[in-house]
Order: structure tokens, then C-alpha cells, then sequence
């Protein structure tokens, strides 16, 4: 992870759709931390979706990678969420459930990061509340690189508790942006998932 480490990590067989659900999780942290470079440009180019909500807004991020350059990509990132003192959006829990950072989510989070075995990983001075980080844990929670794989009943929880409040938001926002043009597809991506996932773990009990 980029923002987490766990201390006793293991490999563990999920189903199918588990993988699935930590890929998107895996990809949607792995896009958020950093420009994507060629590679994953060219990744995301070969998406394809299917007629759903989601499946749509993929198609539509591929078609957008389709198009782009690496370096129109990073000054696009770097407008986004870096700017000259900050960028257009601020990415992280604290910021949008009280409209300060480094407040009470960000406390509760290092509370559960700690009785899970977590810490931020060394040389890396974000905040764990912002939005690639907690991507990256959710999905690494549902395939057990925490060591064994985290029960649905407890992934609602830190859904519930540190994702759900605020990501749909934070995507929307992110999907209309005046900056974005790969990331706002990213950002119906990521709308589009959340609400599933909600829905899901409400339907789950």
C-alpha cells in the first residue's frame, strides 16, 4: 500500500467477486495517488464496461485515456489536487466531514488502522484519510493482505464509518470539476461505485 503497511501480511482465496470489488478499490488508490504514467494510461484505455451505471462510466474513462498524454495527465493531476498551496480539491475525510484537516475522522481512522495492525508507511507524510489510502485499505482488506480476509460485516463498518460518508461526495465533486478531464471520468467511476457498494452492504444487513 502507499499510504499503509500491515504488519503480518497473507495471501488468502477470496471469490471471484471479492477480487473483483478490490481490484476497482486497488485501481481507483492506485489513480488517485499519483499521475498515471503511459502504462497505466494505456491500461485504462483497454477498459471496457458493460450497460450498467458503471459499466458506462468506464467505458467513458477508457475512451478519455484513449486520447490523453502522460504529461497533460500530470498537469491535470497537479491542478486537481496539488495547485500553488493547494489544488482545487482537498481529498480527505477530515476535510469533508468537518471542513478542516487533520480533525476527528482522521483520528478514528488511525484508532482502526492501529487495531488492525496498520501504520502509515515510512517516507510518506499524507495524511491516511485521504482518498487513494483508504482505497488501497479497503481493497486490501477484502483480499487479507492484512492477514486473513476482513468478513463483510467488518468491511461495513470501516465502510460505513470512514468511506461512505464522504467518497460519494468527494467523486461527484471530482466529476465535475473545472480541471478534470481523465479524473472527471475517474470521478463517475468512483460515484458509481460507491453507490453500489453501499447499496450492497445495505442489502447485506
Amino acid at each position: 500500500m502507499r499510504e499503509a503497511t500491515a504488519q503480518s501480511p497473507l495471501t488468502a482465496a477470496v471469490s471471484e467477486e471479492d477480487r473483483l470489488r478490490a481490484d476497482l478499490y486497488n485501481y481507483l488508490g492506485l489513480m488517485l495517488s499519483a499521475a498515471p504514467d503511459q502504462m497505466l494510461l494505456d491500461q485504462t484505455a483497454g477498459l471496457s464496461g458493460d450497460g450498467s451505471d458503471l459499466g458506462q462510466a468506464i467505458f467513458g474513462l477508457a475512451r478519455q485515456a484513449r486520447k490523453l498524454k502522460p504529461q497533460a495527465v500530470e498537469r491535470e493531476y497537479n491542478a486537481l489536487f496539488i495547485g500553488l498551496g493547494r489544488g482545487e480539491l482537498l481529498p480527505y475525510a477530515s476535510y469533508y466531514l468537518t471542513g478542516f484537516l487533520n480533525e476527528k475522522p482522521l483520528a478514528a481512522l488511525r484508532n482502526d488502522m492501529r487495531a488492525k495492525g496498520l501504520s502509515r508507511a515510512e517516507n510518506t507524510f499524507e495524511p491516511e484519510d485521504n482518498i487513494a489510502s483508504l482505497m488501497e485499505m479497503m481493497a486490501a482488506m477484502i483480499v487479507g493482505r492484512f492477514g486473513a480476509p476482513v468478513p463483510l460485516d467488518e468491511q461495513k463498518l470501516f465502510f460505513n464509518k470512514h468511506i461512505g460518508p464522504w467518497a460519494g461526495h468527494f467523486f461527484a465533486d471530482l466529476e465535475g470539476a473545472k480541471n478534470a478531464v481523465l479524473f472527471g471520468a475517474l470521478g463517475a467511476v468512483g460515484r458509481a461505485f460507491m453507490a453500489i457498494e453501499a447499496e450492497g452492504f445495505r442489502m447485506g444487513g
